[in-house]
């Protein structure tokens, strides 16, 4: 099983990063070395495509969870590994380094833990926090062997947490938590995907510029996912719903600290979204910190 298993990672990890359209060979590598089977649990498996009902497979044959599908972990809660197309090329676009850290919000079961881990390596460190005591024991299990890993069976929105390069946010939100922004070094991104419960929203990534309170931003592209607790407001569904279907791709900043102008997309309490853009850098930076012209 085990020669088979490897067989239909490197095809799903090929047909992954097509889906992706990401060339960077370490995207492609993290998904062929990490096994699926740990993190979705003994099979039959309910698979979904999108918004689309579940489909059970007809026996746990591996080859039915690599493919580019949604996978539960509570079908009736909703709960999925999510979409690994989406995720590569979110992945892709906050290009994360190895020897990085990086704090993930949702850790699920692990999955893309252990893919973060991988694109790290022994020298950088992945802070995953899950707040479902179900899931944090199974994501604690299958990770227990990946030495830079460490699970957080807690909120992810907290005034202590660690200083990272890298935010990844797994649950959708309705802001940015001014805990991420601050956590983040300068140069540093937060990829969440802006999208409260029930809404299609985006995934969204900030670069902590230098100084200053204008941060480069951008739309990843389109996603939705359960609710992150704390992080949750009606109103703001209802007028992130109303903007989507205005457009989106034009966000270029955001900005706190001043009233929004005629270039707003969308104002939050304190903060909002521009289609201008952030000043240019005046102080050198990191060759990988400004990746929102990628």
């Amino acid at each position: 099983m085990e020669d088979r298993s490897a067989k239909y990672r490197a095809f799903y990890a090929q047909l992954i990063c097509a889906a992706a359209r990401t060339t960077d060979p370490r995207i492609e590598q993290a998904f062929r070395m990490v096994e699926r089977e740990p993190f979705v649990g003994p099979g039959p498996w309910s698979i979904s495509v999108g918004g689309h009902p579940y489909v059970v497979t007809p026996d746990d044959d591996p080859a039915f969870i690599y493919q580019n599908t949604l996978l539960a972990l509570d079908h009736a809660r909703g709960l999925n590994i999510g979409m690994p197309g989406a995720h590569a090329y979110w992945l892709s676009g906050c290009a994360v380094r190895e020897g990085e850290t990086v704090l993930q919000i949702g850790a699920g079961s692990g999955y893309y833990t252990a893919i973060l881990a991988h694109l790290v390596g022994a020298g950088g460190r992945v802070h995953a926090y899950e707040i479902d005591q179900r899931l944090a024991a199974l994501a604690r299990d299958n990770l227990k062997d990946i030495a830079q890993v460490e699970l957080h069976e807690r909120s992810g929105i907290a005034s202590d947490l660690p200083n990272v390069d890298v935010i990844y946010v797994c649950a959708g939100a309705a802001r940015p938590a001014p805990e991420w922004l601050g956590a983040l070094r300068p140069g540093g991104r937060l990829v969440f995907p802006l999208a409260p419960e029930g809404v299609h929203g985006g995934m969204l990534m900030l670069t902590r510029p230098q100084q200053g309170a204008v941060w480069p931003a951008k739309f990843l592209g389109r996603a939705q996912f359960i609710g992150c607790a704390g992080l949750q407001d009606a109103d703001a569904a209802r007028r992130l719903t109303e903007a989507f279907a205005k457009g989106w791709d034009s966000v270029q900043s955001l900005r706190t600290g001043d009233a929004p102008d005629e270039t707003c997309w969308f104002a939050g309490e304190n903060w909002w979204l521009s289609t201008a853009p952030a000043p240019s850098p005046t102080d050198p930076v990191r060759p990988h910190a400004d990746i929102t012209q990628a």
